[in-house]
């Protein structure tokens, strides 16, 4: 196959990467291995694969933060699935045996909130506007998930935040925690400083090593959003896909990232290129070794470049 059709077809299908596996092999493999990971005093994570969901992964893409509460854990997002949720719930018993007592979703993205079902019975928190995201919609993002991961999400059933968290300085479960009302990688995105230990959790905002996500982006606000993590200058960053950055690189790979791609796209409108042909284009290096590229690349081009198409066009004649 040709890279013109197979960009085609990657557009055709809704520019979404699907993973052919065996059915007997992947029913076999359908369960998680989840080990959280101790990051810093009373803090644990869990790390996702800096891949695109599929059913090699079974959807384990995302990073958990796990922070210890005074009448449990304090789990801030939740997987992909309701099996996802299962494992966790099991894994993070070993750590405290009273469990979850308080779930935190970052933003609205599937792989954030649909292990909630499991804990559905505890407060679930998150920013007004991601609330009213995530029952707006949970279908079209069930559906999807459905079709990626098939079997995976066998009994997963969206269940949106429902508790409105605060900002600023608050108390979580008798944890002092900074709740940062940002945006960027979607409308309403969540970022959290916790006073003990000054970690900062960037739920998608943040990536490292993995090409950021953009199918409800805003580029410019997402800039400003990195700029305020940035000054936090925060002891450790958690990202929301990628491993725990203590070496203060990952804003700055994030923000350095969305700078090329707006770049890209605005240059290639310029020069009158459609989508397949800046799909054929390489890649720097320095975001060809990212994971999931060039997938996340090519989906990126779908998302933004109408738009910016419209933009820049008019400027062009």
């Amino acid at each position: 196959m040709t890279t013109r059709r197979a960009a085609l077809g990657l557009l055709a299908g809704g520019v979404a990467h699907v993973a052919q596996t065996s059915p007997l092999w992947a029913e076999a493999r359908h369960s998680y291995d989840l080990r959280p990971v101790p990051i810093l005093s009373g803090v644990w994570m869990i790390e996702g694969a800096t891949e695109y969901f599929s059913r090699d992964n079974g959807g384990a893409i995302v990073n958990c933060a796990i922070l210890q509460g005074k009448s449990g854990l304090i789990l801030i997002d939740s997987g992909s699935s309701r099996r996802y949720g299962e494992a966790l719930n099991l894994a993070l018993r070993k750590l405290d045996l009273r469990g979850v007592s308080t779930v935190i979703n970052t933003h609205h993205h599937p792989d954030h909130y649909f292990g909630n079902q499991v804990f559905a019975d505890k407060p679930i928190l998150a920013l007004a506007d991601t609330i009213a995201a995530a029952r707006t919609e949970q279908d079209g993002f069930s559906d999807n998930m459905y079709r990626l991961l098939g079997d995976w999400m066998r009994g997963t059933e969206p269940v949106p935040p429902s508790v409105e968290i605060g900002t600023g300085d608050i108390v979580v479960d008798g944890r002092r925690l900074t709740a940062l009302p940002l945006g960027g990688h979607t409308a309403s995105d969540l970022a959290l400083i916790d006073a003990e230990t000054g970690l900062l959790i960037t739920g998608d905002l943040v990536f490292l090593d993995r090409a950021p996500t953009t199918p409800h982006a805003d580029l410019e606000r997402w800039q400003d959003a990195l700029t305020t993590l940035a000054a936090v200058q925060a002891p450790a960053v958690l990202p929301g896909h990628g491993p725990l950055d203590r070496a203060g690189i990952a804003i700055r790979q994030t923000s350095a990232y969305l700078t090329w791609l707006n770049d890209r796209l605005v240059a290639a409108a310029g020069m009158g290129l459609d989508m397949i042909e800046i799909m054929e284009s390489p890649l720097p290096d320095q975001f060809a070794s990212m994971g999931a590229q060039p997938q996340e690349f090519h989906r990126s081009i779908s998302h933004l470049y109408p738009e910016i198409e419209r933009m820049i066009l008019p400027r062009a004649n």
